[in-house]
C-alpha cells in the first residue's frame, strides 16, 4: 500500500476511534418534569459553552389575553466571569403563530433585571407561576412575532448562590442561550436567525457586556442590535448612589453576588459582622421587592467589621480591582446600540450611563441614547415600544446613524433625594380619558393637555396629587340640537389615597379625586348660558387600581368607575334643564395616566 494511503487510512481510523472520546458532551435529552430539572445531571459532562444539556416543555404564563406561545425550559453549558465552565438554566418562548416575515423568525435574548437571590425568584420559575414582573416586556416582544430567550443567569437555579452583577458571566450566559435554544427539537429557533439582545438595569449591564464580548465569545451569532437601559456601568459610582438610599438592597445583593464570583477579591465572611451575616442570609432567601423594602436606606457600615464605610471598603485593593472589573466601556460594541435611561432614576445614576455613551462613541460604536422623564420602574416599561421599534428596524436591516454627534445638552438627573422614603413622582404626566353623561348618553373626552402630578410614597403607602384640566369645548346634543359647550373641570381638593407595592410587584392605588364641573358657556347665538353654572358640590371620583407595576410605564395605569353628579347651580333659567341632563347617579369616567415622551440625546 502506498505510504500516503496508509497515513490516510490510519488517520481516518484514529479520528473515528477518537470521536467518542472527544465528544464529552452527550446529545441533549428531555429533562425531568419536576423541580429536579434544576439539578444538573451527572452525565452533563463539560461540553462547549452553549451546548444544551436538557430541555422540557414549559408553562409560560404571561397573563390573560396574550397570544398563545410555546415554551421550553433549558439547561445549558456556559462560562463564568473567571473563565471556568458553569451551568445555567433559562426559558425559550416562541409565538405559536407562524412567522409572517421573510427568513427565519428573529430572536431576542431578553436579559432580566434584578429578581432577587432566592431560587424561587428565578425568571423560569416565576414565568411558570405567572408572577414575573417583567412579563409585560416579554408580551410586547412576542406580540411582535419574535422568539424570546430568557436566561436565569448563573447560579439562580442550580443550587449555588447567584453571581449577581458579575457582568462577564451574565453576558456570556445570554450569548450562550441563543445556541442552546437552537438545539431544542422542533422549537423553530434557528441558529442562523437574526438576533438582538435587550435588557434593563441588571439586564442593561448584561446586554452591554454581551455586546463587548460578542466578537470573541460568540463570533458566529448573527447579532444585529443591542438595547441596554438603566445600566450600572460604573460600579463605584453606582454603589455610592445606592448606599444609605432607596436602592440599598441592590448594593447588598451586589456584594453577595460579586463575593460569590470573586471570593478572593471580596472575602465577605471576614468583612462582615453578625448583623451583616444575618442580612446576607435574609437577602439570599428574598425576591426583589421584599429586599427592596427590608434594606431600604441602610448603610454598608451597619454590616461590616469595625463599621467600615463604603469608601473604606472600596479603597481595599482587591475590592477595588473586583469592582473596576465590572465597569463597561472598554471594548467597541460591534453592532448598533440603543441606550436609554430615566432622568428621575432613583436607583442607577443617569450620569454614569451618559459617561458610558461617551466611552462607546470614542471607540466608534454606533450609539443612540434616549432620555426618559421618569424614575427607574416606569422607564423600564415605558421604553418597551421604543426599544422594539428600534430593534425592528435593525432586524429589517435599516441604517441608523446614532446620536454620537448630537449637540443636545447632556441629561441632568431629576431624581428625588436619596435616603428617604421610596417615592415615585409623576410630574405633569399626560391624563387622557372621558366622562360619560348617563342621561345624555354621550361621552366627553378630556382635553389633550390634561395632566396629573402626584407623589406615590411606597414607604408611607400614600398618594397625593393634583389634576390639571384646562377648559375645553365639546359638542353635546341637547334636546336633539347639537350645541358647543365649553366645560371647566377644576380640582376641588387634592387627590389623596393609599399606594402600595407588594412582594409580587403588583401596584395597589386606592383613593379619591374631587372636581367641580362648570359650564362656562354653551352655543354661539342660539343659546347663552351664564358663567358660574356648576355642580353644587364637588364630584367624587374613586381612584382604584390593582395591577402589575409595569402599568406605571406601559400606558395601562387606568382608573375607571361610576359616580354621582350633584345638582347644577348658578345656571339661571336653565338650572332645572342642566340638572336633569347632567346630574344624578350612574355617570361614568375612565382616565389613563402615562409618562411624558422621551427625548433623544
Amino acid at each position: 500500500m502506498h505510504l500516503l494511503s496508509r497515513k490516510t487510512l490510519l488517520g481516518g481510523l484514529l479520528a473515528t476511534l477518537a470521536l467518542p472520546i472527544l465528544a464529552v458532551h452527550a446529545a441533549p435529552v428531555p429533562g425531568p418534569a419536576d423541580s429536579t430539572f434544576y439539578s444538573p445531571p451527572t452525565a452533563a459532562g463539560t461540553g462547549a459553552h452553549g451546548d444544551l444539556i436538557w430541555y422540557r416543555p414549559a408553562t409560560v404564563n404571561l397573563g390573560a389575553g396574550v397570544p398563545p406561545v410555546q415554551g421550553w425550559n433549558v439547561m445549558y453549558h456556559s462560562t463564568d466571569a473567571l473563565g471556568a465552565p458553569n451551568i445555567v438554566t433559562g426559558t425559550v418562548i416562541v409565538p405559536s403563530a407562524a412567522w409572517s416575515g421573510t427568513g427565519a423568525r428573529p430572536v431576542i435574548g431578553y436579559a432580566v433585571g434584578t429578581h432577587g437571590l432566592a431560587q424561587q425568584c428565578a425568571p423560569s420559575i416565576q414565568l411558570a407561576r405567572g408572577t414575573d414582573y417583567e412579563a409585560a416586556n416579554l408580551v410586547a416582544a412576542t406580540r411582535a412575532g419574535y422568539a424570546v430567550l430568557v436566561s436565569d443567569n448563573p447560579g439562580y437555579t442550580t443550587g449555588n448562590t447567584p453571581t449577581y452583577l458579575a457582568g462577564k458571566a451574565q453576558g456570556q450566559a445570554v450569548l450562550d442561550i441563543f445556541r442552546a435554544a437552537a438545539q431544542i427539537p422542533s422549537s423553530g429557533v434557528s441558529a442562523s436567525a437574526k438576533a438582538a439582545i435587550w435588557g434593563y438595569s441588571q439586564g442593561g449591564q448584561t446586554s452591554a457586556w454581551a455586546g463587548e464580548l460578542k466578537s470573541t465569545y460568540a463570533p458566529g451569532l448573527n447579532l444585529v442590535g443591542i438595547a441596554a437601559g438603566g445600566t450600572p456601568a460604573d460600579f463605584i459610582k453606582t454603589a455610592s448612589y445606592l448606599d444609605d438610599s432607596t436602592g440599598a438592597s441592590f448594593l447588598l445583593q451586589g456584594v453577595i453576588g460579586l463575593a460569590e464570583q470573586y471570593p478572593a477579591g471580596i472575602p465577605v465572611n471576614s468583612l462582615t459582622n453578625a448583623n451583616g451575616q444575618a442580612a446576607i442570609a435574609r437577602a439570599k432567601s428574598s425576591c426583589v421587592f421584599e429586599s427592596l423594602f427590608e434594606f431600604m436606606n441602610h448603610n454598608v457600615s451597619e454590616y461590616t467589621e469595625n463599621n467600615q464605610t463604603l469608601s473604606q471598603l472600596v479603597a481595599i485593593p482587591s475590592i477595588n480591582q473586583t469592582l473596576m472589573a465590572q465597569n463597561l466601556g472598554n471594548t467597541k460594541i460591534p453592532v448598533p446600540l440603543y441606550q436609554y435611561h430615566g432622568k428621575a432614576d432613583e436607583f442607577i445614576p443617569i450620569s454614569q450611563h451618559a459617561a458610558l455613551k461617551k466611552k462607546y462613541c470614542s471607540k466608534f460604536s454606533n450609539v443612540t441614547f434616549d432620555v426618559f422623564p421618569s424614575e427607574h420602574i416606569a422607564t423600564q416599561f415605558q421604553a418597551a415600544p421604543h426599544v422594539l421599534s428600534w430593534l425592528t428596524d435593525r432586524f429589517a436591516g435599516k441604517y441608523t446613524m446614532g446620536t454620537c454627534l448630537t449637540l443636545t445638552k447632556e441629561p441632568v438627573s431629576t431624581a428625588n433625594p436619596g435616603g428617604g422614603n421610596f417615592v415615585v413622582s409623576l410630574k405633569s404626566w399626560p391624563l387622557s380619558g372621558n366622562i360619560g353623561l348617563k342621561t345624555l348618553g354621550q361621552s366627553v373626552a378630556m382635553p389633550a393637555d390634561a395632566t396629573l402630578t402626584a407623589d406615590a410614597d411606597m414607604t408611607a403607602k400614600t398618594i397625593n396629587g393634583n389634576l390639571s384640566i384646562p377648559s375645553f369645548t365639546t359638542n353635546l346634543k341637547i334636546i336633539g340640537l347639537p350645541v358647543d359647550v365649553k366645560l371647566a373641570v377644576t380640582e376641588a381638593s387634592p387627590t389623596t389615597g393609599s399606594s402600595t407595592l407588594d412582594s409580587d410587584g403588583n401596584l395597589h392605588v386606592h383613593g379619591t379625586a374631587a372636581v367641580n364641573i362648570r359650564i362656562v358657556s354653551a352655543g354661539e347665538s342660539i343659546l347663552q348660558i351664564p358663567f358660574g353654572c356648576q355642580t353644587e358640590r364637588p364630584v367624587i371620583l374613586p381612584i382604584d387600581f390593582d395591577g402589575p407595576v409595569s402599568s406605571l410605564g406601559n400606558g395601562n395605569l387606568n382608573f375607571s368607575g361610576t359616580t354621582t353628579f350633584p345638582n347644577m347651580t348658578g345656571c339661571g333659567l336653565f338650572n332645572s334643564l342642566f340638572t336633569t341632563l347632567m346630574s344624578g347617579p350612574g355617570q361614568t369616567y375612565s382616565f389613563t395616566v402615562k409618562p411624558p415622551e422621551p427625548t433623544r440625546w
